[in-house]
């Protein structure tokens, strides 16, 4: 079993856009789940969807390519808050990713938000991984 859940999900992504799969299974946490949301709300996914098999639940992201050349809207992850050591910013550090062009993903009082909805808020918290 692996330890750390966002990891592995970003993981899985990479590795599916690497080979333009069309939909990645991720195993559900509560975690993943909500950075599943930012993410279809950001634009970076088409859908997601939660699935039971075989008596596990499952997130089933379903990825989104560029028309004409078939190129991943994802073109970067990175994990920025590891287990073994944990990255806080307050709302006057929070990041910017790629000149505006991605999103720092952060995890906050009031929930899952995005770089841009944390300084909105004026509120800061741990930066789990950067998109782009």
């Amino acid at each position: 079993m692996f330890n750390d859940k966002i990891s592995d999900m970003l993981t899985r992504i990479r590795n599916a856009n690497l080979v333009k799969h069309k939909v990645v299974q991720i195993p559900a946490t509560k975690i993943n789940y909500q950075i599943a949301k930012v993410l279809r709300a950001e634009g970076f996914i088409k859908q997601f969807e939660t699935v039971i098999k075989d008596k596990q639940r499952y997130l089933f992201l379903y990825l989104k390519y560029s028309e004409k050349k078939q190129k991943p809207v994802i073109t970067g992850l990175k994990r920025v808050s590891k287990p073994g050591l944990r990255i806080y910013v307050t709302s006057q550090q929070i990041p910017t990713v790629l000149g505006n062009q991605g999103i720092a993903i952060l995890s906050t009082s009031q929930g899952i938000l995005t770089n841009y909805q944390a300084k909105r808020l004026g509120i800061g918290g741990e930066v789990l991984c950067y998109i782009w």
